[in-house]
């Protein structure tokens, strides 16, 4: 019969049972669940660009996962920055676009609202404007339709 230990009363700590080797930087997780990473992700395509092309391109020389280990590294480390900047200069906007995106089950068309304020703040403040990639030439993006004919609530 076994029992239940706490982890947190252990006597001998959690150690890496396959640590990365030294040749590979280290970094921590974004620590952020999936709804900011939503919310941020247009942004993050646009300032993280040259480092995400980087570690594609590496990913379809070599499908080792540990091949492109650094250049993932480098793409961590370029959200993180960027979603410390969106802290520090829209937080307000910030959060309430990602806790829209969380109550509405990630669906970006509910949000729209409370999208733009976060999309002005974004340009104003950090320069980044948002783009969806495939979106048709000469129209109007979608998420800077004022009144779609499709809407969250139908009468």
């Amino acid at each position: 019969m076994s029992a239940f230990k706490d982890p947190s009363q252990s006597s001998n700590p959690y150690r890496e049972p396959t640590p990365l080797p030294e040749s590979v930087p280290k970094v921590e997780e974004l620590g952020t669940t999936s709804a900011p990473l939503k919310s941020a992700a247009f942004f993050i395509g646009a300032y993280c660009k040259e480092y995400n092309e980087d570690f594609m391109l590496c990913k379809s020389e070599n499908r080792d996962p540990g091949h492109c280990l650094k250049e993932g590294r480098r793409v961590t480390r370029c959200a993180q920055d960027l979603i410390t900047k969106m802290r520090e200069n829209c937080l307000a906007e910030f959060d309430k676009h990602w806790n829209c995106l969380e109550m509405n089950n990630q669906a970006y068309n509910k949000c729209r609202k409370v999208e733009r304020p976060l999309n002005k703040c974004m340009f104003e403040k950090l320069g980044l404007l948002k783009t969806i990639p495939g979106s048709p030439e000469g129209q109007k993006p979608i998420h800077e339709v004022t009144n779609p004919i499709f809407t969250g609530v139908q009468k």
